[in-house]
């Protein structure tokens, strides 16, 4: 049996699903060991894709400091030796992280009981966790640098590609719980779009979800907002043009949906990793790039305005392949 670990945000939820899901559709049981805060137990309690699920008490490091850290690090410790109980009781021969706070009891469990660990690095500047470990694991995946793998995506996201040939729809995205960020910018933008009938869709977050509505409902904007969206697939097919932070999981959708973005990295993120995991598309002009820090929201619209989607969107359509978690999934059964 397989166990999969992290977690924390949808980002790293995403990718332990899509390997999830390759695996049960090969018959294979498996099993997931996150965390009892973030977004763990929201995604994979009811969930009918693993076979067990444990949620730990653990908690980040990082951003921890003095006798937190030590707390924290002694935390990581005992659980990963609550681990070697899971591993014995299911027979655990390997396990993968995906990366996130979630993940350190198990994949420090796997070295000190000597299980293989496999690593996919989602970003494309590594986190400590995966730093430290990655000397330790039998692979580690990542679909930047050198020895590249695609990204393992829900090919739902590909279902509904389409090349977009004009701007009708602006999709606003702050991740999976929101960007007060994007959400201001988005009001700041509306009357201009409306003036230009552009049809706005805005996924705000559940803090912010009231307060938007009514602000777009003051300004007599008719704008579809939402919290939060398993069908998130669903809005990309319908929008032409996306304003998105760049984390690493929403970044590769858009691009599987072949939807022209324009990336806002969200500026306190551990390396500034948003901006580098949207860079290759920069360099390619397959996207565009605005600091949050001094943007200028009438040249973002000008950008908006004059933005060439539709070469976008056909370069985008073959940035990556469907086949991400497969070849992933046959690299880790043959080890």
């Amino acid at each position: 049996m397989i166990a999969i670990t992290g977690g924390g945000t949808g980002g790293h939820l995403a990718i332990a699903k899509a390997l999830a899901i390759e695996l049960k559709n090969r018959g294979e049981n498996v099993i997931f060991i996150g965390s009892n805060s973030g977004q763990d137990r929201m995604w994979f309690e009811h969930s009918d894709i693993f076979k067990f699920k444990y949620f730990f008490p653990s908690r980040g490091v990082v951003n921890k400091k003095g006798i937190h850290k030590l707390f924290a690090l002694l935390n990581i410790i005992k659980l990963a030796f609550k681990c070697r109980c899971i591993f014995t009781e299911h027979n655990i021969s390997s396990v993968i992280s995906v990366g996130g706070y979630s993940s350190a009891p198990a994949s420090f469990g796997a070295v000190i009981f000597r299980k293989k660990l496999f690593i996919h690095e989602q970003n494309a500047i590594k986190g400590k966790l995966n730093s430290i470990l990655k000397p330790f694991c039998k692979k580690f995946f990542s679909s930047y640098g050198t020895d590249t793998y695609d990204y393992p995506i829900d090919i739902k996201f590909f279902n509904t590609a389409r090349v977009r040939n004009e701007l009708k729809t602006i999709l606003f995205l702050g991740g999976s719980q929101g960007a007060s960020f994007i959400n201001s910018l988005a009001l700041n933008l509306a009357l201009n779009l409306k003036n230009h009938n552009i049809n706005i869709i805005h996924q705000c977050g559940a803090k912010e979800l009231e307060t938007t509505r009514s602000k777009y409902n003051e300004m007599g904007v008719e704008a579809v907002v939402f919290d939060f969206s398993n069908e998130i697939e669903v809005y990309m097919q319908k929008s032409d043009l996306c304003i998105s932070r760049a984390g690493a999981s929403t970044l590769w959708e858009l691009c599987a949906n072949a939807l022209p973005t324009i990336f806002i990295p969200y500026p306190y993120a551990a390396s500034n990793h948003q901006f580098y995991n949207a860079k290759f598309l920069l360099d390619s002009n397959l996207a565009k790039i605005y600091e949050q820090n001094g943007l200028d929201k009438n040249i973002l619209f000008t950008d908006i305005m004059n933005l060439d989607i539709n070469s976008i969107s056909m370069g985008l359509r073959n940035i990556v392949s469907p086949n991400g978690a497969k070849i992933i999934i046959d690299k880790i059964l043959k080890q």
